[in-house]
This record gives structure tokens, C-alpha cells and sequence, in this order.
């Protein structure tokens, strides 16, 4: 069973550039993201023909537009669900996943459990900016309490959701945080997570520039600390990481948290791909009982 990550020989960040430019608001955190999977891929040199990027509905779930690999914009939520069929399909693939922390956390709250109970292979990438900013500026899963916004003008009541204690207790296999004003840590980062034969969660301080004006970028900078400069920290400690999940002041870790390898894919533990990609197997099923059934779900 072919599991391997495909090279290329010489793609460069041109090659990955989208036919649409991105049309965030100037100075969005979600552009250091788009810049970061392109170098990402570009640094692994994995040909843009063999990338899928799948994302739900907010601002950074226009993402697949902007980047020139394939890639389905799909229902608010959902992104997880039809990144987890795609895989299933061909294993072969490299599959990204992007989104909001609304679209995730929220809408997509249980796709995102099943999907790291499952282990599918895949990155998937939450632009968390601790807001709605498609729909301009509503509390969201991990907005604090006491922040003030459109649909709470008195201040947040609901406790925010923690994404990487989440994943860690969901059973990701590979759980990561990183800041979009960080490119060259967000970059391996992202390397970490295709590379991984997983579900990789990275969480991504994105700031929101126009609706949130509590979370900025000159928030983050004094206090997010790299996971990596602390010699005595083990990412293969998993209480260890759940500790670390739990911090959130005037430190705020960043990094890779977890991760295990001994636990195999989906894909991987499903007999009936070990003899390769459903799409390259002979369905079995007759030609005319196939289109058949196609043209009633059709």
C-alpha cells in the first residue's frame, strides 16, 4: 500500500499562487497562513497536483481559492466530513483542511471529535481569531468571557472552548499551535502535520483585525513562548501536554504539544485499501448498476 508523501522535482511558491487574489481585510492574520502552507509545500516540494485543500464557510475557508492545488469550498461545518471521504478514496492524496474557529469549533464541533477519534490522515488547519468575521464581528466557541461584540454587546457570558485540550483528550495523534505572526515557525509547523500519518491539528493565532481588537497582534507577541525552547519539554508526554494546553495569560504556549506515532491512520487500518487508492480498484459493480445509482442520487 502506497502511503508516502509525493515529492516534486521544482515547485516554487509561484506555482502555488491562486487565479483569484485574496480578498481579506488588509493586515488579516489568514495571509501569513495561505503564505505559510505554500512555503510549506514548496520546502517538502510535494507536487500542487497530489494537494487538496477542503474548507467549511467563513473568511478563511476561502482559502482553496487562493492556492493553486485542487480543492472544494464546502457547507459550513462540514469541511472535515468530506476531507475524511476524499481520503478514503485516495490515500494517496495530501489533504488539507482549513477553517475558522466558528466553523470549526462551532457548526463543525462534532466532525472535528469523530474525525481525531478516527485518525484520519490529514492537517487540519483552524484560523482561530476568537470571532465571526465573515458575519462582522459575533462572540465565537473561543471568544473570552467578558469580550464585548455584536452579539454580545454586555460581554461574553460563555466559557470558550480550549481547542488543544480537546483534541488531546479526542485522541488527535499530532496536536500543534501556531501564530500567524510567526511565518517561519508557522511553517514547520505545517511541515510537522503533512508529515505526520495522522490527524495533525494546528491551531493558528490569526487575528482578526477589523472585529476583534482584543486579541491583536501586539497581544500575542509578548506573550506566546515557543514549546520548542524549553529543553525539559517532551511532546510525547501526553499529561504533560494537557498541562500545558491549560496555560492561557501572560504565558501562552506555542508549538508542537503531542504527538504519538503508534497509532495506525484510518485509511491505514481499513484491509480493503491495502491494495492501494479506491479510485485505481475495480469497483465490482457493473457498469450500468454504477450510473444508475448515480443518476438517482444525481
Amino acid at each position: 500500500m502506497a502511503t508516502g508523501v509525493q515529492r516534486a522535482t521544482q515547485l516554487t511558491v509561484a506555482d502555488l499562487k491562486g487565479k483569484v487574489d485574496p480578498d481579506w481585510c488588509p493586515g488579516c492574520g489568514d495571509f501569513g497562513v495561505l503564505a505559510a502552507i505554500q512555503k510549506a509545500l514548496v520546502e517538502l516540494q510535494i507536487p500542487n497536483h497530489n494537494v487538496v485543500a477542503i474548507s467549511g464557510i467563513g473568511c478563511s475557508s476561502n482559502l482553496p481559492g487562493f492556492i493553486n492545488t485542487y480543492g472544494m469550498h464546502t457547507l459550513h461545518g462540514r469541511a472535515l466530513a468530506v476531507a475524511t471521504g476524499l481520503k478514503l478514496a485516495n490515500h494517496e492524496l495530501t489533504v488539507l483542511v482549513t477553517g475558522g474557529d466558528g466553523d470549526g469549533f462551532g457548526i463543525g464541533g462534532n466532525h472535528f471529535v469523530h474525525t481525531m477519534r478516527r485518525n484520519v490522515d490529514l492537517l487540519y488547519i483552524v484560523m482561530d481569531n476568537q470571532i465571526y468575521g465573515l458575519t462582522t464581528g459575533q462572540t465565537s466557541p473561543t471568544s473570552r468571557i467578558g469580550m464585548k461584540t455584536k452579539s454580545m454587546p454586555f460581554g461574553n457570558i460563555e466559557a470558550p472552548v480550549n481547542p488543544i485540550s480537546l483534541a488531546l483528550a479526542a485522541g488527535a495523534t499530532f496536536v500543534a499551535r501556531g501564530f500567524s505572526g510567526d511565518q517561519k515557525h508557522l511553517t514547520e509547523l505545517i511541515k510537522q502535520g503533512i508529515e505526520h500519518k495522522g490527524f495533525s491539528f494546528l491551531d493558528v493565532f490569526s487575528p482578526c483585525v477589523t472585529y476583534n481588537h482584543d486579541n491583536t497582534y501586539q497581544w500575542y507577541r509578548p506573550r506566546v513562548k515557543k514549546l520548542e525552547d524549553d529543553s525539559a519539554y517532551d511532546a510525547s508526554d501526553w499529561p504533560m501536554a494537557m498541562e500545558k494546553s491549560l496555560l492561557w495569560g501572560e504565558e501562552i504556549p506555542i508549538g508542537r504539544f503531542f504527538e504519538r506515532t503508534d497509532v495506525p491512520s484510518l485509511h491505514a487500518a481499513e484491509p480493503v485499501l491495502n491494495e492501494g487508492p479506491l479510485v485505481r480498484l475495480d469497483p465490482r459493480v457493473p457498469a450500468d448498476a454504477a450510473r444508475g445509482f448515480i443518476e438517482e442520487l444525481m
